[in-house]
């Protein structure tokens, strides 16, 4: 069967119990241990070689195909259920934009020139841009979510952490798998993967397609403009993937493969959580209900090919080269301020493109084995976005007003790295790595205002024709750094089923130039971060798996703009800088528990204790002053936590898998600087009964997500001025009271029907 297993399969590891038990556990005899229930063996990539779980002393969850399947998770978001500490959440007033935090370290601003602190990867392909980002499930085999620093192994930007979206080897017969999910809002998933052996064994061509659409959870109740699709927070994407492996031998390895996404979505109005002192609209009954001012169209269209060869020297020594290119080119619209006037109306465009090379030679034997490398990465971030200011600039008797920023940071780097595990004696080795990056980045900035309403391009509204309105260079320049970041750790092998594990590892987040730069003003230097962790990982009785990490960060060289002195410290001025510090410590633990052979258990939770130390800045009188107090950790709850079971049935109509969770957050701020929304702690109950035929050829699954209807907040916006005494506000930018919310999906219902020939 190949979508269900009745039982886990037996671990390939010698599964001994715990310590005070293990003269217990060896009395036992072989036909016994046969009998009990067990784990399945997990294995992950997370140090760019296979293992298992078990034996990588790194804090890593991995989520396999069939445990996405049976929990109905559609899209790479919902993952961050399963890892605790972490935040995976699609941005603001976009549908697949990717907001990612791990452990406190992530990028709130997803706009060219800042950099993410949590890298994706899709099978060892980076992908830069957090743009096109929230990836839709599709034909994976796993997906892994690595905690802390990763700058030896996968360099910059990981200061966080990693994800990892791993498609599985082809093997095997013809297969075709079809899937179809029907939902309430309207909504209609069909999918289709399938494998086609061209030369048995040697030559394989794999496909996967997949329409995705919903109707809006809520509606737009008044729109400027006439004739708009008024669904809010809908789904309308296209995914598809073709590859195509080659194995001349057991020693020779290709695969090509190539993907394109295209979102035609509507963009998200958000919620006004204050009345509008402009317009007389009222607070809406729904948080999923909006206005707008804004076409409300979107578009995004991501695609890449990737190319992958493998060869294997011999038993020890191996070498391997991975190619890409990817190109995303966004449009959006986001209505700031979320009335029927134009307030605050940003259209925005993101074009970018990357281009990344990586050579590997890897070695394995008994007592040593290593990963080494070389890096290349050349990537062009793009943008421009115009802030409409209409109704303040018509208040000052001009026919609009419009601030165009637009402009590239462009990224070109080199790196070289090795890390390395190395067994002292039979219970302890030693894990060294380290990698050496160069970077250099180039940045041009267009910023001006002019007194009109513009637009990026002709056409963006109906009849709108732009002209040649110019804007000025206001920036100019390039900068280079260089970076080495090592890891250090040791490992220490208990008993067969036990292993402790100490580490130190270091990352950094590149530096950059302002992308919203109104002058000239020096890049700012990369963000560092040092995380120390100890953790055990350990098998119990064939049956319980326990895995904990405690760990401690070091986040500094945070970037923020603020108000620093100019380069002769005459004067002061508003600009981006190296301004922040901030630390983290925390404790991770993981259980599962296989109670019987039909029985499995599971449960996690993520504590964190952050905060900024310092962020410094200057007052009037160019005295340097902690501004600390007005800076938060966003997107990071204190508490994450995880429970949930599966439960096999066998019947005469087949078998069946009942299952469920229960994923709660505490509570957690939303903005980084004078934050004023905080998300209550809540939580999410979901869920599912899946079906198999006996012969496995049908499959048919129910998922009940968020039953309780919990409404909690993944983004905001906030433009306000001072607070009145009366806990008011004053109008903020644009001459409004702008306070917005965006909030994660209400209750759904979905059945999924497969069949697989």
């Amino acid at each position: 069967m190949k979508h269900y297993n009745r039982r886990l399969s037996v671990l390939a590891i010698t599964i001994s119990a715990a310590l005070a038990s293990q003269n217990i556990v060896a009395a036992e005899t072989d036909e016994q241990i046969k009998n009990d229930p067990t784990l399945e063996r997990i294995e992950v990539t997370a140090r760019k070689t296979a293992e298992s779980l078990q034996s990588v002393p790194v804090a890593v969850t991995s989520v396999g195909a069939e445990q996405l399947a049976q929990n109905g998770i559609s899209a790479m978001t919902e993952v961050q259920q399963f890892s605790p500490n972490t935040t995976l959440q699609a941005s603001r007033g976009t549908n697949s934009t990717l907001t990612a935090f791990i452990r406190g370290v992530g990028q709130d601003d997803p706009l060219w020139g800042y950099e993410p602190g949590v890298g994706i990867y899709v099978d060892d392909v980076y992908i830069a841009r957090p743009q096109g980002a929230v990836l839709d499930i599709l034909d994976v085999e796993r997906i892994e979510v690595l905690r802390g620093p990763q700058g030896s192994l996968y360099g910059k930007n990981t200061i966080g952490g990693a994800i990892k979206y791993v498609t599985k080897k082809m093997s095997g017969d013809v297969e075709l798998d079809l899937a179809a999910t029907f939902g309430n809002y309207g909504r209609q998933d069909y999918k289709v993967a399938g494998k086609i052996p061209v030369i048995d064994d040697k030559l394989y061509v794999g496909f996967a397609l997949a329409n995705l659409t919903r109707d809006g959870y809520g509606e737009f109740l008044q729109s400027a403009l006439p004739n708009q699709d008024l669904e809010n927070y809908n789904k309308d994407v296209f995914a598809g993937r073709v590859t195509v492996e080659f194995e001349p031998n057991d020693d020779l390895f290709f695969r090509f493969n190539y993907d394109k996404t295209t979102d035609d979505s509507n963009a998200k109005g958000g919620y006004r959580l204050l009345p509008s002192i402009v317009t007389d609209a009222p607070i809406p009954d729904s948080v999923y209900d909006s206005y707008t001012s804004m076409p409300n169209w979107n578009s995004v269209e991501s695609e890449g090919f990737s190319l992958t060869a493998e060869y294997y020297i011999n038993d020890t020594w191996s070498v391997k080269s991975v190619t890409s290119s990817r190109e995303n080119y966004s449009k959006t619209n986001i209505d700031f301020d979320n009335t029927a006037e134009r307030i605050f109306d940003v259209p925005a465009i993101y074009d970018d493109e990357q281009f990344t090379q990586e050579f590997q030679l890897n070695y394995d034997s008994d007592n040593l084995t290593f990963v080494s490398g070389l890096y290349y990465f050349d990537g062009e971030s793009c943008g421009q976005f115009d802030a409409i200011l209409e109704v303040f600039g018509q208040s000052l008797s001009l026919p609009g007003l419009t601030r165009e920023v637009a402009g590239c940071n462009n990224s070109e780097s080199y790196a070289v790295y090795a890390q390395g595990s190395y067994n002292l004696t039979d219970k302890l080795s030693m894990t060294l790595g380290a990698r050496y990056t160069t970077e250099e980045k180039t940045a041009n900035v267009n910023n001006g205002v002019v007194f009109e309403t513009v637009y990026p391009e002709s056409g963006w509204v109906s009849g709108y024709e732009r002209g040649d309105v110019e804007f000025p260079e206001v920036l100019n320049d390039k900068e280079d750094w260089s970076r080495f970041t090592p890891r250090i750790g040791v490992e220490y092998q208990y008993s067969n089923d036990m292993m402790f594990f100490a580490s130190y590892s270091q990352g950094f987040k590149s530096g950059t130039f302002n992308p919203r730069a109104s002058g000239e003003e020096p890049a700012v230097d990369p963000e560092v971060v040092d995380s120390f962790e100890i953790g055990v990982k350990s098998e119990w009785n064939n049956n319980l798996r326990i895995n904990a990490t405690a760990f401690y960060l070091d986040h500094k060289d945070r970037q923020f703009v603020t108000v620093l002195p100019t380069a002769d410290s005459s004067a002061l001025s508003q600009r981006l800088g190296n301004i922040g510090k901030s630390t983290a410590s925390g404790l991770e633990l993981e259980i599962k528990y296989a109670a019987t052979d039909a029985l499995n258990v599971f449960a996690s939770i993520g504590l964190i204790d952050s905060s900024f130390e310092k962020v410094k800045s200057f007052d009037a009188d160019l005295n340097p002053i902690d501004i600390s107090d007005s800076f938060t950790i966003t997107n990071t709850p204190d508490t994450t936590a995880n429970l949930g079971f599966s439960y096999d049935i066998e019947s005469s109509l087949g078998a069946f898998v009942v299952n469920g969770n229960y994923y709660y957050r505490s509570d957690y701020d939303l903005n980084v600087t004078d934050n004023l929304l905080t998300q209550d702690g809540y939580g999410l109950l979901n869920l599912g009964i899946n079906w198999y035929s006996d012969n496995g050829d049908w499959t048919a699954a129910l998922h009940w997500k968020n039953i309780t209807d919990e409404e909690y907040l993944v983004g905001n916006y906030a433009f306000l001025g001072e607070q009145n005494t009366d806990g008011s506000y004053q109008p903020g930018l644009g001459g409004d009271t702008t306070l917005i919310g965006y909030y994660g999906d209400p209750e759904t219902i979905s059945l999924t029907i497969g069949y697989s020939f």
